[in-house]
C-alpha cells in the first residue's frame, strides 16, 4: 500500500492563486499526453506518486484527454483509487470541458449548460470522485452566451461538484467579460489556463496576462516546453522519435520555422552556461515573475519529472539573461 513521503511539503514552494485563498504548487502535472490508452500503467503511477512525494498536489485533466476521449481520466481514477484516496483532502484535481466529446448536438464544442453539466458528471464518474477542485471551461465558444456558461458554473459550484472555476484558452477581452458575468452569479472564478512559453507569448499580446492580474486571477501555464522544443533533445534538430519529426502540420502549429533550430541551439547554450538543462531554464523563465501561479508539465517518465522539478533549485534568471532570451527569440 502506498504511503506518501512524510517530507513532501518541504520540497515544493506554493503560490496563492490570484487573490483567492487557494495555493497551488509552482509546478503541477498535466495529463494531456502520456496518460492515454497505450500508456504503461506502472509508469503512469510512478509519475503521479513521485510527483506527490515531491510536493506536487495538483493534477490537471480534461474530458477529452486520451487521446481517446476520457481515457486519461479513467487511468488517473484507477491510480487515485488504488493509491491516493486516503490523501484526497491534500490534492487539487482539475478537469475541463469545452471541446468535442461525444456525438450529436450536445457533446460537441461549446459552453452550454447541457454540455458542461453532463460532461462534468461523466468526468466525476470516470475518476471516481465526488467533486473536482477546479472545473474549467476549456475554450471560448462565441455561439454560447457567456451568461449561460457563467450561470452553469454557478450551479455546478452550488451543487458541490466543483470548488473553484477556471477559464482555459480565453483571450484578455473575453476573460474580462466572463469575470463580470461570474461576479453576477457569485461564481468562484479564480484561474486561467493558457499556453505560455519562451516561444509562445500569446497571453502577453492578447492582454490575458495583464487582465488576469488586474482582476485578481491566477494563471497556470501549459506547454511550457513548446511541445518539447525547449529541451536538450532538440539542441541538434528534431529527433526522430519526437512528435514534430516529419509532421509539417504540427511544426506549423507550434511555430517551428527555419530560424527555430538556431534559436533552440542558442537557448541550449545559455542554459548550459547556467549549469542546467534547457527545459529547466524554460520553466524558470515562466516563473520569473509573480503573475504566473504554476507551470503545468507533461512528462513521459519519472526521470523527466524529477529533472523538471530540479528547475526550482537554480538561481532565478537575471535581467540580463532575460534580455538575452528575448534577443535570441526576437521577442
Amino acid at each position: 500500500m502506498y504511503k506518501a513521503n512524510s517530507d513532501r511539503y518541504s520540497k515544493m514552494p506554493y503560490n496563492y492563486c490570484g487573490e483567492s485563498g487557494l495555493q497551488l504548487p509552482k509546478i503541477s502535472v498535466g495529463l494531456w499526453q502520456n496518460f492515454g490508452k497505450d500508456a504503461d500503467y506502472d509508469e503512469m503511477k510512478d509519475i503521479i506518486l513521485t510527483a506527490f512525494d515531491n510536493g506536487i498536489t495538483h493534477f490537471d485533466l480534461a474530458n477529452n484527454y486520451g487521446p481517446e476521449p476520457g481515457r486519461a481520466e479513467i487511468n488517473f481514477g484507477k491510480i487515485f483509487r488504488e493509491n491516493l484516496k486516503p490523501y484526497r483532502d491534500e490534492l487539487i484535481i482539475s478537469t475541463k470541458a469545452g471541446y468535442e466529446m461525444w456525438e450529436g448536438p450536445y457533446g460537441g464544442r461549446g459552453g452550454t449548460r447541457k454540455y458542461l453539466t453532463a460532461s462534468l458528471d461523466q468526468s466525476l464518474k470516470r475518476m471516481g470522485l465526488d467533486y473536482v477542485d477546479i472545473f474549467y471551461h476549456h475554450c471560448m465558444t462565441p455561439e454560447t452566451p457567456l451568461k449561460e456558461t457563467a450561470l452553469c458554473m454557478s450551479d455546478i459550484t452550488r451543487r458541490g461538484k466543483a470548488l473553484y472555476i477556471g477559464m482555459s484558452n480565453y483571450d484578455g477581452e473575453t476573460m474580462h467579460k466572463m469575470h463580470h458575468k461570474c461576479d453576477d452569479y457569485n461564481v468562484p472564478f479564480i484561474i486561467n489556463q493558457n499556453r505560455y512559453s519562451i516561444f509562445d507569448r500569446t497571453i502577453e499580446n492578447n492582454e490575458l496576462k495583464k487582465t488576469a492580474v488586474k482582476k485578481g486571477k491566477g494563471i497556470i501555464a501549459f506547454s511550457p516546453l513548446a511541445q518539447g522544443q525547449l529541451s536538450d533533445k532538440y539542441a541538434n534538430g528534431i529527433p526522430e522519435n519526437a512528435r514534430l519529426y516529419n509532421n509539417e502540420k504540427l511544426q506549423k502549429h507550434v511555430g517551428y520555422t527555419d530560424s527555430r533550430p538556431q534559436q533552440i541551439k542558442a537557448l541550449y547554450e545559455l542554459a548550459k552556461e547556467r549549469g542546467q538543462t534547457l527545459s529547466q531554464m524554460a520553466i524558470q523563465w515562466i516563473l520569473k515573475d509573480s503573475d504566473i501561479t504554476s507551470v503545468l508539465i507533461g512528462v513521459h517518465s519519472k526521470k523527466q519529472l524529477l529533472e523538471n522539478i530540479e528547475a526550482l533549485k537554480f538561481p532565478p534568471l537575471s535581467d540580463e539573461e532575460i534580455k538575452q532570451i528575448d534577443k535570441i527569440t526576437q521577442k
